[in-house]
């Protein structure tokens, strides 16, 4: 990361993915702003990450003004709210990068794998933000549970994107809270990433748990 560091803005970071990955990335010193549908609702999320994990937060704002804030945008709203917040915050999305954490669940069968007619989610929100936008995705197999405690993150993310510089940003963002990541290939691949999802919801309920991925075989080196 660059010595002025980005500032992080999560959009619907008041659930408890978008919170894990907030104080996770404010314990790494980073400067986080956690959007929600209220401003109201984004500064009481600030405040209770700040009471439980004990880490200092930038501030907490309504989604759009979030979004204007931040260098770089993290989505973590389930994918029924995903077109309108998109559309919301189009304009203060554009010439960053925008980090989708979006799975294409449909309740209640959320352990069946949808697939959208787009491919994809990210593709979604590609398409919506336009090409000025850097979409990167990524975080769609951790378990927010896991976020939420202290420690390494026992799972890997996979990273996928068109830009490899925008994709070896959130590698990086990855690594400050805690998880090891890889570069996963264009933005076509989150379909991956994404379908995984559900599987993994299947197998944390069958066995009570809170599963992710490894990726296994290759060296430290290959980081």
């Amino acid at each position: 990361m660059t010595k002025q560091q980005p500032v992080i803005a999560i959009l619907g970071g008041s659930g408890a993915l978008g919170s894990g990955l907030a104080w996770r990335w404010a314990a790494a010193g980073l400067p986080v702003v956690i959007g929600s549908r209220t401003q109201q609702k984004a500064q009481t999320a600030v405040a209770d990450i700040s009471a439980q994990h004990g880490v200092t937060l930038h501030s907490g704002l309504d989604n759009k003004a979030a979004a204007q804030a931040g260098d770089i945008l993290v989505l973590t709203v389930p994918f029924s709210h995903q077109a309108d917040l998109l559309n919301e915050i189009k304009e203060f999305a554009q010439g960053k990068i925008f980090i989708d954490v979006t799975v294409p669940l449909v309740p209640p069968k959320v352990a069946r794998v949808h697939l959208v007619k787009e491919g994809a989610a990210a593709l979604i929100t590609q398409k919506i933000l336009g090409e000025n936008v850097n979409v990167v995705s990524a975080f769609q197999n951790v378990a927010a549970a896991n976020l939420q405690t202290k420690g390494p993150v026992d799972c890997d993310v996979l990273v996928t994107g068109d830009d490899p510089k925008a994709r070896q940003q959130v590698v990086e963002l990855a690594e400050l809270a805690g998880m090891q990541a890889y570069h996963a290939g264009p933005l076509d691949n989150a379909v991956v990433a994404e379908a995984l999802t559900s599987v993994l919801i299947h197998i944390n309920k069958r066995y009570k748990g809170h599963a992710g991925i490894r990726i296994s075989g290759l060296g430290l080196e290959t980081k």
